[in-house]
């Protein structure tokens, strides 16, 4: 337990009691519907992952055999220099499903270094049989390489211990052994030592266990599972599940799942501790910045961080609604008036706003594209926090993933719309077979990211069409990704433009959900202002409501200057900004992007500025 007074956490229990017999009944039930909705692995799978890991644990004491004897050690001691694998995450927890990844931390002695890690043991990968998408991010915050062996996605981190031999024996748990590492290493080990003590310190695992498969289903049913997006990932979600099973330590996992709500307090499962670094742990009284995060939820694990420091404004109203929204569903199951099922229905965000910021990642190359994509990824947190700032914006929500795909072009104007996210129906068809022999034709590779954008409800009484300028996020967004050290105009491509969700296209949509594009009408005559009144706008996270009018402008002024504009009437007939912001590499395609964009059509009734041209 985590002190001497005989219970968990940072405070005792708020109720000891046993849960109900309706709450038993009803956890029966949430099991039942977890295997329906297929969230157990098979027994085959489970031995292949055995079988992963055990090639794993034999590739990486080879690899630090084989960089010892480089470095000048015998056999017999680059023998003994050892190495060992640890699983942290989902896995480790117990909570993992069909098809998802195994977080694995390779631990070497101190003469192995970083470099190796990626230039010697990423090139041992990459030959070993039946490893696939080798991909390694050297200069991520957390350096890592990700692969597949035998089908099993893997996301591997090094760290490097100040040892000068690893046995196999080791543990994690002595915070003696971050001495004299770098920040990347103590990094590295954090995932693997919050998870043992999130283990630790919950009173019934099988319970924790139960509960915290619901959470992160529920999570990534509704779009809310990404760390990287601003969202919880799955740290910080099974630390919260930890937290209630603290403060219950004697009920089922249908109660705690019932718990789960919005906390006004940051979540810690002990005291934070000091420890025997010079380093940084989260203090929110000496800190300005640890003060200002969002749903804050600590890592039990020596130096104590911060696991939500990614949520934005935007990400934490997402969150709000959702926990609110599923709290409901909950509270039906549980007096009969509801199925867990509708507790796991699909997101809606692509039928929730009336715009979209679309950004399209784009290479030539396979393997470049998977470094490129996750590098616009990274920083699509920092896009959602500048619209934050503009004018009208009430939320820039984001999409938790990007969407992949492979168009075969037969010509440059071919490459150049689909860099552009314009892909015919033509081109989407096409096979690689279709395209061999003919001079220029070549693949290309895009990533496609998506915010929604909630605009601020027109006030009453208004009748002057307005404009939102997001030329600013969108242009420090581009010159931010392309600032990247590794970035190259030739081989790489970004694009940001808004559309209309009745642009959206159809790989976003699940089979029937897309409903029917609306008829093309004639814009009606503009109603008395008595009657138009309304204050209300559906590009927020709502139920359907009435929407306001918009129009565009083609100057792309500041947001804080100029984010509104007025007009005579509903629709402006000024040529619009360009929709896009372009940067894309000219061995891919060639894209000028004009400043006179003809105007869009009158069922256009939104003005959107993103750019005036190419950065």
């Amino acid at each position: 337990m985590d002190n001497s007074q005989g219970y968990f956490g940072v405070t005792p229990p708020i109720s000891t009691s046993e849960s109900s017999e309706r709450e038993k009944e009803v956890t029966a039930t949430l099991m039942e519907e977890l295997r329906r909705q297929n969230t157990m692995e098979s027994d085959e799978e489970a031995r292949t992952r055995e079988i992963v890991l055990g090639r794993l644990a034999a590739l990486v004491k080879s690899f630090v055999k084989t960089v010892s004897q480089a470095r000048g050690l015998s056999e017999a001691a680059a023998e003994a220099a050892g190495g060992k694998i640890f699983t942290f995450g989902s896995y480790r927890l117990g909570v993992h499903g069909p098809g998802s990844d195994i977080d694995t931390l390779c631990v070497v002695p101190k003469h192995v270094s970083r470099e190796d890690f990626f230039d010697v043991f990423e090139g041992m990968l990459r030959n070993t049989e039946g490893v696939t998408e080798v991909s390694g991010v050297p200069d991520a915050y957390v350096p890592i390489i990700k692969l597949k062996i035998s089908g099993i996605p893997i996301d591997f981190l090094m760290a490097r211990l100040a040892l000068s031999s690893i046995p196999d024996d080791l543990t994690l748990q002595d915070d003696n052994l971050l001495r004299n590492l770098d920040d990347r290493c103590i990094r590295s080990l954090g995932g693997s030592r919050v998870t043992d003590q999130i283990l630790r310190l919950v009173p019934n695992v099988t319970v924790f266990r139960d509960a915290l498969r619901c959470i992160k289903l529920w999570a990534s049913r509704r779009a809310i599972y990404s760390n990287v997006n601003g969202f919880l990932g799955g740290v910080a979600w099974s630390m919260l599940v930890a937290r209630i099973c603290q403060l219950y330590p004697n009920a089922v996992a249908g109660a705690i799942v019932s718990l789960i709500r919005e906390w006004p307090q940051p979540v810690l499962l002990k005291q934070i501790e000091d420890g025997p670094l010079p380093v940084r742990v989260w203090n929110p009284r000496l800190y300005p910045a640890d003060r200002a995060h969002r749903m804050p939820i600590i890592t039990p694990a020596y130096p104590a961080m911060c696991a939500t420091h990614n949520v934005t404004a935007s990400t934490q109203m997402v969150m709000t609604e959702e926990f609110k929204k599923g709290a409901d569903i909950v509270d039906k199951v549980i007096v009969g008036t509801a199925e867990w099922s509708e507790l796991f229905a699909k997101h809606d965000f692509f039928h929730k706003y009336r715009y979209y910021l679309q950004i399209i990642a784009s290479t030539g190359d396979h393997e470049l594209q998977i470094k490129w994509a996750g590098t616009v990824e990274s920083r699509l947190r920092q896009l959602v926090m500048k619209l934050e700032l503009v004018e009208s914006l009430t939320l820039a929500h984001p999409f938790v993933k990007g969407f992949e795909q492979v168009a075969y072009c037969a010509s440059d104007e071919e490459v150049r719309l689909v860099a552009q996210g314009e892909t015919t129906e033509v081109i989407a068809k096409r096979k690689p077979e279709d395209i061999e022999g003919i001079e220029g034709a070549r693949p290309v590779y895009s990533t496609t990211f998506y915010v929604g954008l909630g605009i601020e409800a027109k006030q009453p009484g208004s009748t002057a069409p307005r404009r939102l300028d997001i030329s600013w996020p969108t242009t420090e967004f581009t010159k931010m990704v392309r600032g990247w050290d590794k970035f190259d105009e030739v081989k790489m491509g970004i694009m940001v433009r808004h559309i209309k969700s009745s642009a959206l296209p159809d790989y976003v949509f699940g089979p029937g959900e897309r409903q029917p594009k609306p008829v093309a009408r004639k814009r009606p005559k503009q109603a008395k202002p008595a009657e138009k009144a309304n204050n209300v706008s559906s590009d927020l996270p709502v139920t359907k409501k009435p929407r306001p009018s918009y129009n565009l402008a083609s100057d792309s002024a500041p947001p804080s200057a100029q984010a509104v504009k007025s007009a005579e009437n509903g629709v402006s007939a000024i040529p619009r900004a360009p929709q896009a912001v372009v940067a894309t590499p000219t061995s891919i395609c060639s894209v000028d992007v004009k400043d006179t964009t003809p105007a869009l059509p009158f069922s256009e009734s939104v003005a959107v500025a993103t750019s005036t041209g190419a950065p």
